[in-house]
């Protein structure tokens, strides 16, 4: 077994379940309980504790592989000493939260995001926060050798129903935020549909929403079903996102609320059954954030589009500083602005992913989504709504995205020389190169000529170039995209350059 293959990312992730052909079970009961002695291995070492009399939580999502692999966590852990504290069903944030309420020193998710039912995975949290790739890689490098602790102690197990209490918090922080007691219902008057995809989300209707007055009728898929049958619990899949559309217009709510299957993303979509996604989301959150913090940063992915940073700088009065992709290169760079002494209260990818500073720039989808729900009282209250909020924010007339893949086996190597060449190319053809872009080649073309940019960048993790466009005209997005084909038929050896002349041939 070659551990460091189940890295991904911040993530530990590989196939749990059997029966899709290709794709052999690797986090057996054997790998997960060796990748569990390597965590502790790892506490040892970072937070200097001893496994025995640990507290360390354990959360999982919806998936069917899901109680097998916390049963195979908790084996190892008790062998050596620890107090497991078992939450059953979970979000992933309210892990995070579990070390600092309860507390514990340390927690696990188990969970694969929004991955097809037969993955799984594992993420790891201490009050400090998630851990990060390196953790990963050294947890990884700890399983391959067969690290365990020294000192086998029996250790315990025992229920915990800390989901309620995470809850509780956002209840709280709702009549916090709009000025109501503890036993205020500030949300009687409001009709909020919720779609959990199956996952762990459905506490949100139930737990949240109901107890504070919301009308939650026409909800949707709140059973946790690890085989997710009616559409991927993914915001930024279009199946799913035209679902809750659906469904918020065939109950008149105010609101649609969704998430991913452990809840660290969230969207929304208005009383019109309009999607509140990606830069939509973005703005919106922006809104929220900067209100408390006037020219305040807001740090984002790097395919943003041009009228969301206007937003931001123009109509909220913000900064607006691009960054990766990867909702944790996000994250990271807005703690490194912070510690530099830049106020940036907000760090969001247009996948979802959103993190507050007031939150530990924890993303919680719930959290996020808590927060939009704040403001839309506030706005009630002035006879506005959402819209009118979201109104000064200018979108594309035409966005698309066409993916390269990469067929030479130092991916990274071939895509970085791709982006240097069109990089001198760019400046060549005497196009205008984005000074504030931090990840491979944003170019914008002016009327006549595309009327818009395109972003062409590596992916964080796989051998894709991804091409991101936008334009404010009609056909704009294909005329861009016939300029940028003109440089990847000089330089397409090692690349597959067929989808992007599908596309521009229509």
């Amino acid at each position: 077994m070659e551990y460091k293959k189940l890295k991904s990312g911040t993530d530990i992730r590989g196939v749990s379940v059997e029966g899709v052909p290709g794709e052999p079970v690797n986090l057996t009961d054997e790998v997960i309980e060796t990748i569990a002695a390597a965590f502790l291995v790892w506490v040892e070492r970072h937070l200097q504790k001893q496994p025995g009399g640990l507290k360390v939580a354990i959360g999982h999502d919806s998936r069917i592989s899901a109680d097998r692999i916390s049963a195979a966590l908790q084996r190892v852990f008790t062998k050596y000493g620890v107090q497991v504290l078992d939450c059953g069903l979970a979000s992933t944030p309210s892990m995070f939260w579990a070390t600092l309420d309860l507390p514990c020193d340390c927690s696990v998710q188990i969970t694969a995001s929004h991955h097809p039912y037969h993955r799984n995975g594992l993420k790891f949290f201490t009050p400090a926060g998630g851990l990060d790739a390196p953790d990963i890689t050294e947890i990884l490098e700890l399983a391959q050798q067969g690290a365990h602790p020294a000192q086998e102690i029996a250790g315990s197990a025992q229920p915990c129903g800390y989901m309620k209490d995470y809850a509780a918090r956002l209840r709280r922080t709702i009549q916090e935020g709009v000025g109501a007691g503890e036993d205020a219902r500030p949300l009687e008057g409001f009709h909020i549909v919720v779609d959990a995809g199956n996952g762990a989300g459905g506490f949100y209707a139930s737990e949240v929403l109901a107890p504070l007055g919301a009308d939650i009728t026409g909800s949707q898929f709140l059973e946790p079903d690890g085989r997710f049958p009616n559409h991927i619990p993914n915001p930024e899949n279009q199946e799913a996102m035209v679902s809750i559309s659906r469904a918020v217009k065939e109950a008149h709510a105010d609101l649609g609320v969704i998430f991913d299957t452990d809840v660290d993303r969230g969207a929304a979509v208005d009383s019109r059954g309009e999607e509140i996604n990606r830069n939509r989301l973005v703005a919106l959150a922006s809104a929220i954030a900067l209100e408390q913090e006037p020219g305040g940063t807001v740090v984002t992915d790097s395919i943003t589009s041009d009228g969301l940073k206007e937003y931001i700088e123009e109509t909220l009065g913000g900064k607006h500083h691009r960054f990766q992709r990867g909702y944790k290169n996000v994250i990271n760079e807005a703690l490194r602005l912070n510690k530099e002494g830049v106020n940036c209260p907000l760090a969001i990818e247009t996948s979802g992913h959103a993190a507050m500073r007031e939150n530990h720039f924890l993303d919680d989808g719930a959290y996020l989504v808590t927060k939009i729900l704040i403001k839309m009282a506030s706005l009630r209250k002035e006879g506005k709504d959402l819209n009118d909020l979201l109104a000064p924010l200018r979108e594309p007339v035409e966005a698309a995205e066409v993916r390269l893949p990469i067929t030479e086996e130092d991916f990274r190597t071939r895509g970085q020389r791709l982006i240097a060449a069109l990089e001198q190319y760019a400046q060549e053809q005497g196009w205008v190169i984005a000074p504030d872009n931090r990840e491979g080649i944003r170019v914008s073309f002016p009327k006549g000529e595309g009327e818009g940019w395109f972003l062409l960048r590596l992916s964080v993790h796989d051998p894709i170039l991804p091409i991101n466009m936008e334009s404010d005209c009609s056909g704009g997005v294909r005329q861009i995209a016939g300029k940028l084909l003109a440089f990847l038929q000089a330089h397409s050896e090692g690349v597959e350059i067929g989808p992007m002349e599908k596309f521009v041939q229509g």
